[in-house]
C-alpha cells in the first residue's frame, strides 16, 4: 500500500511496519486523508469494478474483470460450436471478422464496440448476424454480473457502509455514484438496516422517480411532535444501470425486478456515451457534475479506473474550477497507471502532475478495496438499530 500527497513531499510513499512507538508516515497519511474524507461537509463517493472484487462465492472472486467477460464470450461461442459442429465458421472468428479486429484482441470494449458500428453500415444478413452475436454476447455479461444471492456475503462493503454513510444531521448524506451492474451495496445496505434512496418510489411497485433524492426519512416517536433524521440513510446513483432495472415500453417507467431477464444497463461500449445522456442516466450525472461543484466537497474515488470519458472529464473540470473539492482516489495499480507513460492514464496523470505541482487537495493511494476499508475511521457510534441488526442476524445463522 503506498500514497502519495504533497504531505509526502509529492514522493509515493509505502506502508511500512511502525518501529516501537514511531508511527509509519504512509500510514498516518492515509488515515488523515480518509478522516478528512469522511468528515466533510459534502461526501461523495464513485465505486467501481475495483469495489467488486473482493466478493467471493463459493471460494472463488464472483465479480468478472473484462477480461473474464471476453474470456467467457469467447467459451461460450466455441462450447456452441463445439456441439453444433461448426469448423472455420465458428461464432467467435465470424464475431471477429464482422467487427474487423485482430484474432488476439484483448479490449471487449473495443470489440463490442466495432461489431455495434458494423452492424450499422454491413449489408442486411452479415448486419443481422453481428446483431445476433451481440445479442448473445450481452446475455453472457447479464449472467456473470448477477452474482449476488442470499449465500453471498458483502462484509467489506457492510463496514465501507458503517464509516461513510452515517452522518451527522449536520452534513449532507453521502452520495454514492457507482458504475457496477451488481447489487452489493443495497444487499450490503439492507443487511446492515440501511435506507437507501436510489431514485425508486418505496412501495411494492418502484418505480423510477427522480424526485426520490429530494426526499429524506425522519423518525418520529409516538405521542411526540419532534422530528429527527435517520442517521443510516445515502443516496445511490448507478450511472451504467443495474441488473435488477428493467424498462416498459409501454409506459416508457423504468422499474426495479429483481431477476428481469432484460436488465436496463450500459454495456461497454461506444454507444455508452451516447446512451449516458439518455434518461435515467442524464439526470445521475447531471447530479454527480452539480454534487462535486459544490463548496466544501470530497470526492472519493475508489476502484474506479477513469477510462470512462463521460465520468472522469466532469472530475477533471470539476478540479479546475472548484478550489474547495479535494478528491481521494484509491486503486491498487493507481502508480503505475498515473505515471506519465505511454499506456498511462491521461486524467489520473494530470491528478499526479497537480499533486507533483504542490496541490494539497488531491491524494492518490495505490491499494485495494479491501485494505482501505480498515483504515477509514468510524466517526459516528454505532446505532441501536444496527446493534440490533446484528444480533437478529447472529440469532438467524445460529439457528439456521
Amino acid at each position: 500500500m503506498k500514497i502519495k500527497s504533497s504531505h509526502g513531499l509529492a514522493e509515493w510513499v509505502a506502508v511500512q511496519d511502525p518501529v516501537e512507538d514511531t508511527p509509519d508516515p504512509a500510514s498516518t497519511d492515509i488515515r488523515r486523508v480518509l478522516s478528512s474524507a469522511v468528515r466533510a461537509q459534502n461526501l461523495v463517493i464513485l465505486t467501481g469494478l475495483g469495489t467488486s472484487l473482493c466478493v467471493l462465492k463459493d471460494g472463488a472472486r464472483a465479480a468478472p474483470t473484462m477480461m473474464d467477460l471476453l474470456s467467457r464470450i469467447r467459451n461460450t461461442f466455441d462450447m456452441a460450436d463445439a456441439v453444433d459442429g461448426a469448423d472455420k465458421d465458428s461464432r467467435w472468428k465470424d464475431l471477429l471478422t464482422l467487427a474487423n479486429v485482430p484474432s488476439d484482441t484483448e479490449d471487449l470494449e473495443y470489440l463490442m464496440s466495432r461489431a455495434t458500428m458494423a452492424a450499422e453500415f454491413l449489408p442486411d444478413t452479415e448486419a443481422k448476424r453481428a446483431r445476433i452475436l451481440l445479442a448473445i454476447a450481452e446475455g453472457i455479461i447479464r449472467d456473470e454480473v448477477d452474482f449476488i444471492d442470499d449465500h453471498v456475503e458483502v462484509p467489506i462493503h457492510e463496514a465501507f457502509l458503517r464509516r461513510v454513510a452515517r452522518r451527522s444531521s449536520r452534513r449532507a448524506r453521502t452520495k454514492i455514484f457507482t458504475t457496477n451492474y451488481d447489487i452489493c451495496i443495497e444487499t450490503a445496505a439492507r443487511r446492515s438496516g440501511f435506507v437507501v434512496v436510489d431514485g425508486f418510489a418505496f412501495g411494492s411497485e418502484a418505480q423510477f422517480d427522480s424526485a426520490q433524492f429530494s426526499y429524506d426519512v425522519v423518525r418520529r416517536s409516538a405521542g411526540e411532535e419532534k422530528s429527527d433524521f435517520i442517521e443510516n440513510l445515502f443516496h445511490l446513483y448507478k450511472i451504467h444501470g443495474s441488473i435488477d432495472w428493467e424498462f416498459n415500453p409501454t409506459t416508457s417507467q423504468i422499474a426495479k425486478r429483481s431477476g428481469t431477464d432484460a436488465p436496463l444497463l450500459i454495456y461497454p461500449k461506444s454507444t455508452k456515451y451516447e446512451l449516458a445522456f439518455s434518461q435515467p442516466y442524464i439526470e445521475m450525472l447531471g447530479t454527480f457534475q452539480s454534487s462535486i461543484r459544490a463548496p466544501n466537497t470530497t470526492l472519493l474515488v475508489v476502484g474506479f479506473g477513469f477510462n470512462d470519458k463521460h465520468i472522469s472529464e466532469p472530475i477533471l473540470a470539476a478540479l479546475k474550477g472548484n478550489l474547495s473539492l479535494n478528491v481521494v482516489v484509491i486503486n491498487p495499480d493507481i502508480e503505475h497507471a498515473s505515471g506519465g507513460g505511454e499506456k498511462s492514464n491521461s486524467y489520473l496523470s494530470a491528478i499526479r502532475e497537480l499533486i507533483d505541482n504542490g496541490d494539497a487537495r488531491l491524494a492518490l493511494i495505490a491499494a485495494k478495496f479491501e485494505e482501505i476499508v480498515p483504515l477509514v475511521p468510524d466517526v459516528i457510534a454505532e446505532t441501536e438499530l444496527e446493534k440490533h441488526v446484528e444480533r437478529i442476524r447472529a440469532l438467524g445463522q445460529k439457528h439456521g
